[in-house]
């Protein structure tokens, strides 16, 4: 079976690396031809994790090439795409896609919809504000990375919805369950995210007063909290699972806003493949993905996420029976090997 894919970036874009490129060697293994079609180039995604201004000219020439892809659609069994077809535009070529023979499926891990229904400018609210609900009911399935997303595309009259998390490697990930000589928290992300830090500033410089720690930083902007060691680093797809195994718990600060609530909370996914506990925000997927006690904690407040740093720092022994849980929970659940049968079942099964 031949299949069209249809990703936002290259394997340089963590969602289409995570949620696409991975399962890819899967399918091909199964059987299918595979024809992959980035929308936008490394160039754009290296700007975009470095702030810097978007070249709209690249992005005309990335969606005028997109465009001449769709005109060979009927050349395959299915469409997968990578939330949408053309950002900032109207919902036009899915619902032709969507009316003719070819079915398509489109994933999503992050609430893209609230690009459009919470944006500040009131035109693309009016304009725009329905159509991920468009690209979700005209599609033949929706896979959605959590029940929040899912939630949505069945609100949207979507035909079919299934959730597959986001997932790692599990050959990749090396648990590591040695404490460090000093007692360091990390966090991984990219410049986007880290502002997420400035949440818990407070409880980091708290437990700095009676506990001495470092904080390491992977792929994050600038973040200062006073008398706090903090050692910044630069993230790399080679280097990623090696930063991590050096924590002794990993972190994942959000606020409880719509955005947020639809991310697939992957950072914990990471940390814990690594046998680490976990510290989090009781936001979204968060929710099921740690079981506060068991295998790290939910911190509500301020005071909680230092009870939570006091409790990992103070009780090595429990830390690392929350490690090794958690190892086992990414085996049983969270990764490739178990998930990437079902990706393909769920492609093979809109084929008409």
């Amino acid at each position: 079976m031949k299949i069209l894919v249809l990703t936002r970036y290259s394997r340089l874009g963590a969602s289409s690396r995570l949620r696409f490129y991975q399962y890819l060697p899967y399918l091909n293994e199964l059987g299918w031809t595979i024809t992959i079609e980035p929308l936008l180039d490394d160039k754009y995604v290296a700007d975009l994790y470095n702030n810097r201004p978007k070249d709209y000219k690249r992005i005309i020439i990335s969606y005028w090439h997109r465009l001449i892809v769709l005109t060979e659609y009927s050349r395959y069994d299915v469409l997968w795409i990578e939330k949408e077809l053309f950002p900032m535009l109207p919902a036009w070529f899915e619902e032709l896609i969507g009316a003719l023979r070819t079915p398509y499926v489109v994933d999503f891990d992050d609430a893209i919809f609230h690009n459009y229904d919470l944006h500040s400018r009131g035109l693309v609210r009016l304009c725009l504000g329905n159509k991920i609900d468009k690209v979700m009911k005209k599609s033949a399935l929706v896979i959605a990375g959590n029940e929040y997303l899912a939630n949505r595309a069945r609100q949207a009259g979507t035909k079919r919805v299934e959730i597959v998390p986001t997932v790692i490697d599990i050959n990749k990930y090396e648990p590591m369950y040695e404490r460090n000589d000093v007692f360091t928290v990390g966090w991984i992300g990219s410049p986007a995210t880290s502002k997420y830090l400035d949440l818990i500033k407070s409880p980091l410089e708290k437990f700095n007063k009676c506990n001495h720690y470092k904080l390491v930083l992977v792929g994050a902007g600038s973040f200062h909290a006073n008398n706090v060691t903090i050692e910044n680093r630069l993230w790399s797809e080679d280097t990623e699972v090696r930063d991590i195994q050096s924590f002794d718990v990993g972190i994942m600060p959000l606020p409880d806003d719509p955005w947020e609530r639809g991310k697939c909370g992957y950072k914990l996914i990471q940390y814990m493949a690594c046998g680490k506990p976990v510290i989090a925000s009781p936001v979204g997927v968060n929710n099921d993905i740690v079981e506060s006690g068991i295998n790290g904690y939910l911190a509500h407040d301020e005071d909680e996420w230092v009870e939570a740093f006091r409790a990992i720092h103070d009780y090595p022994n429990m830390a690392l029976k929350m490690g090794k849980q958690n190892r086992e929970k990414i085996e049983k659940s969270y990764c490739i090997q178990v998930v990437a049968n079902e990706i393909e079942a769920l492609l093979r099964s809109i084929v008409k």
